[in-house]
């Protein structure tokens, strides 16, 4: 259940990245609103997961998430520059996360 818990902290990790940039400096009520909440709930999930899982697995994973989401997001919905490098950075991003995974052992 700790992975699940992971998971969804992570995913609450690129929504309060994105809900922060759309926030406009926390100018924007609404999406100012939404990121607090989504990076509370995110860390609560964070420290749930982590009273089994080990912090650097935990940390990894979750920092890993939301940075390659975010990156995506930026991408698919802000129209982000693609390019080889910027593909390629998160490409080695993901495997180590995939790397984090197999290692943790669980």
């Amino acid at each position: 259940m700790a992975w699940v818990y992971l998971l969804v902290a992570g995913v609450l990790e690129v929504v309060w990245a994105f809900t922060m940039k759309q926030s406009n400096g926390f100018t924007n009520i609404k999406y100012s609103a939404i990121t607090i909440v989504a990076m509370i709930v995110s860390f609560g999930l964070l420290s749930v997961a982590m009273r089994t899982l080990p912090l650097g697995t935990a940390y990894t994973i979750w920092t890993g998430i939301g940075a390659v989401g975010a990156f995506a997001v930026g991408i698919a919905v802000l129209g982000e520059s693609v390019t080889p490098t910027r593909l390629g950075a998160a490409v080695l991003i993901v495997s180590g996360l995939v790397l984090m995974k197999l290692s943790a052992g669980e």
